[in-house]
């Protein structure tokens, strides 16, 4: 361990001398298997005589799992920086006719500051998955904090109109950081977070990147108004880069003191299962081409894609669409883009609750991917009424749902992929909404360009269409929950008969939690 790692635990230990015990007996409490069996079910009037003739320990060993009380700040540490990197994905796209009078560009340039996010994902997000099996997540979080602070920094430099290329690779060192953000939520959560809050703890991840997004489309048009003036719009332009540029130096900061890897004892049977896979067992290429055969995952990855790529156009897009009917109206687009992610933000916590209470991954992402269409088509048709508070009641609408799949997919991907890496399976699912939020982004902007707003709505509408059928064809199998389950089975009953699955089934789900401070 390096010695900022032990820093780091030294200074989080602080915080939780033990942390929280998730429904496991202390190593000195634990011996045989008759005595663990006896902790687990005492008090539900289940006879529990020990087995005769034999200790079976060994042979089903059920390893402690813990909670830690600082899981919580590993999630916030690491969705305030994807916050900050998804803040800055947005500050040209939602005031763009100001930064096309600024720099005396065409409007595809500065979709390009937007979309260059999604082109440098593809072809570094297969290194930068290796990187996270091999290194940990420490390393990629602490590689993609620096590359955000580096880019918000070149960023700095360029409030002049002849600045153009320079501000453009300032926003491609920050897409870089993009590579190591995304895939994490689910892969954070798995490590430090129990079964029955992982959903949860992943919806909250993606809380972090949503509110980079409400922030940047809310901030920019206010720090940037849309004056005459070059110098006095060059001066606010600089204020706002150097906002960006010291809340990212900040952030990184705290991941270098703060971010730990994992937990010292796990949280889940899955995930002890995972730490006794020897290094050798696993092989990185093996794993891509064993999820590329995983048929209901390619389908969720291309479902994936095209609800998630619709929704980066839309983002991309939105100041020309509201721009257009409504002239004038800049910050009024900020706050429509505001009120979608806020909406879809509410969607992703009561998506992820709900997956922790209920584990119906397949239903839920069908539901949630029809009332996506259902939004898109009524945000499509209201938009040119010419009633504002119309276009922040679909909008709404539309983001509730379509926002609020995000973590959906990354819970599913990992229930169909389990024991696969969860990096691995989010990352290509990532990156097949990068390449469909390019299609959808120029072929959007090109389809308004000729024939409007609703010529181009309902050219996403379409895909939209596609997804959700291609959703209802997913054959779910949630391959994390039966680890879970037959682990802790196998402990309690060697026979694993249905008698005692349903014993323990209902055991757990009734026994009291336990706490250790």
């Amino acid at each position: 361990m390096s010695s900022q790692e032990e820093f780091s635990h030294q200074w989080t230990d602080s915080l939780d001398n033990a942390g929280d015990n998730d429904f496991s007996p202390s190593r000195k409490e634990r011996g045989s298997f008759g005595e663990y069996k006896h902790h687990l079910l005492e008090g539900d009037g289940s006879d529990t005589s020990e087995p005769s003739g034999v200790d079976t320990a060994q042979l089903f060993p059920l390893t402690e799992t813990r909670l830690y009380k600082r899981r919580w700040l590993m999630l916030f540490v690491f969705s305030a920086y994807s916050m900050s990197n998804a803040f800055m994905w947005l500050q040209y796209g939602i005031i763009s006719n100001i930064f096309m009078r600024f720099y005396g560009i065409d409007s595809l340039a500065i979709d390009w500051l937007s979309m260059i996010y999604c082109l440098t994902y593809i072809p570094l997000i297969l290194p930068v998955m290796w990187l996270l099996d091999n290194r940990g997540l420490r390393d990629v979080v602490v590689v993609g904090s620096a590359f955000n602070c580096i880019g918000a920094w070149i960023r700095t430099g360029t409030a002049d109109p002849d600045m153009f290329a320079v501000t453009f690779f300032g926003q491609f060192v920050c897409s870089v950081a993009t590579v190591y953000v995304l895939g994490i939520p689910s892969r954070l959560a798995s490590l430090w977070f129990g079964q029955r809050e992982v959903s949860t703890a992943c919806s909250i991840g993606v809380l972090g990147n949503q509110m980079g997004i409400a922030i940047g489309f809310l901030v920019p048009p206010i720090l940037v108004p849309n004056v005459d003036d070059i110098n006095e719009l060059a001066y606010h332009i600089r204020i706002m880069f150097y906002i960006s540029a010291g809340v990212a130096t900040f952030i990184f900061v705290i991941v270098i003191i703060v971010f730990q890897e994992r937990p010292e004892i796990p949280p889940t049977q899955a995930q002890a299962q995972a730490r006794n896979m020897q290094p050798d067992e696993y092989s990185y290429m093996a794993s891509i081409l064993r999820l590329l055969r995983n048929k209901p995952f390619m389908l969720l990855v291309v479902s994936y894609g095209l609800n998630v790529g619709c929704f980066y156009a839309i983002s991309t897009l939105l100041n020309r669409m509201i721009i257009e009917h409504y002239p004038g109206e800049e910050v009024n687009a900020g706050r429509i883009g505001l009120t979608i992610v806020i909406a879809g933000m509410a969607g992703s916590l009561i998506c992820g609750i709900w997956l922790d209470k209920t584990k119906t991954y397949k239903q839920t992402t069908v539901v949630v991917y029809v009332l996506s269409l259902v939004g898109m088509v009524v945000y499509a048709f209201t938009l040119n009424l010419g009633h504002l508070w119309v276009v922040f009641v679909t909008a709404g609408l539309l983001g509730f749902f379509m926002t609020g799949y995000l973590p959906l997919g990354f819970e599913f991907a990992v229930e169909l992929t389990f024991p696969e890496s969860e990096g691995t399976s989010s990352g290509l699912l990532n990156c097949s909404a990068q390449i469909f939020g390019i299609i959808f982004t120029i072929g959007q902007g090109k389809i308004i360009d000729r024939w409007g707003t609703l010529a181009g709505n309902i050219f996403l509408c379409i895909f939209l269409l596609i997804g959700t059928i291609m959703t209802g064809f997913i054959k779910s199998d949630l391959r994390r929950q039966k680890a879970n389950v037959q682990t802790e089975v196998q402990a309690v009953s060697p026979t694993g008969s249905v008698s005692s699955v349903l014993d323990y089934g209902a055991t757990a789900c009734s026994r009291p939690r336990q706490w250790q401070f």
